[in-house]
C-alpha cells in the first residue's frame, strides 16, 4: 500500500438474534479485523426488541485511528476470495456512495475465521475515506487488494 493512505474511519455494526449466540456474534466481528484491532475494538451493544417481541442485539464499533484503516483493508484483502473480489469488481458502482466503502460480511463465515461477502444477516461495514471520489476509492481498493 502507498504511503499517502487516506484518512478515514470504519464503522461496524452485526444484529445478534434471539437465536444467536451474542458472544459468537461478537467473535465473528472480532475475526473481520486484524488481531489486534478485533482483541481491542470497544463495541456499543444496544437491545430492541423485534417485530415479534424477539430481543435483538445491535453490536457497533468506529474505528477512527489513520493506522488502522490500512490494517484493514489488508485483512479484507488478505481474507477475500478471488471469486468475492471479482464478484465485488463487477458491482463496484453498488458499493461506494459518498466517500463511502460498503461491504457485507456472512456472520457464520467469519466465525469460523474467514472472509466472505454476504448481504444476509450480515456483518456490515461501513468504510469513509475522507475526501475521497468514488473513483479513488476504487483505486485504493485496487492497490491494497481488495479489488483484482
Amino acid at each position: 500500500m502507498d504511503s499517502k493512505l487516506p484518512n478515514g474511519y470504519i464503522i461496524i455494526r452485526a444484529f445478534a438474534h434471539a437465536t444467536e449466540d451474542p458472544d459468537k456474534v461478537l467473535t465473528a466481528i472480532r475475526n473481520t479485523l486484524p488481531k489486534e484491532l478485533g482483541e481491542n475494538a470497544v463495541f456499543q451493544k444496544t437491545s430492541l426488541t423485534g417485530h415479534h417481541k424477539n430481543p435483538i442485539i445491535i453490536f457497533e464499533t468506529t474505528i477512527a485511528d489513520k493506522q488502522q484503516l490500512p490494517m484493514a483493508l489488508q485483512k479484507i484483502a488478505a481474507g477475500l476470495s478471488a471469486l468475492d473480489k471479482e464478484k465485488l469488481a463487477e458491482e463496484i458502482q453498488l458499493h461506494v456512495a459518498k466517500q463511502n466503502l460498503y461491504l457485507r460480511f456472512n456472520k457464520q463465515s467469519a466465525y469460523q475465521g474467514e472472509l466472505r461477502l454476504s448481504s444476509s444477516d450480515p456483518i456490515h461495514f461501513r468504510i469513509h475515506f475522507k475526501n475521497k471520489t468514488p473513483n479513488e476509492i476504487i483505486e485504493i481498493c485496487r492497490s491494497a487488494g481488495v479489488l483484482p
